[in-house]
């Protein structure tokens, strides 16, 4: 599967962005998906997850602000993030790994850069 990352932008603190990532390959309903981000001078870090059996699970520091969904039809998954913090400020990822067969994210996009000013 190869992953298409976008909707990323400028945004003052307080405010709202939704990302997309667009998948293209077979079977689309079967892999986990998750949102990563990398801060600047930071390491990467999990933001969010929705398996395949749409279960979701997010980290903390997002709880609350951050909602992921995925949309079968449209091979696409979606990261509405509200009250937006200059720490979300990174470069954010999806990924994908084929559920029950794949334990480590394989699949990657490129990338989308969310900035966050106070």
């Amino acid at each position: 599967v190869q992953l298409q990352a976008s909707g990323g932008g400028l945004v003052q603190a307080g405010g709202s962005l939704r990302l997309s990532c667009v998948a293209s390959g077979r079977d689309f309903a079967n892999y986990d998906m998750a949102w990563f981000r990398q801060g600047p001078g930071k390491e990467r870090e999990f933001v969010s997850t929705v398996r395949w059996s749409g279960a979701t699970f997010s980290t903390d520091s997002v709880q609350g602000r951050f909602t992921m969904s995925r949309d079968n039809a449209k091979n696409m998954v979606f990261l509405q993030m509200n009250s937006l913090k200059p720490e979300d400020t990174a470069v954010y990822y999806c990924a994908a790994k084929y559920g029950g067969r794949e334990r480590e994210w394989s699949h990657w996009g490129q990338g989308t850069l969310v900035t966050v000013s106070s």
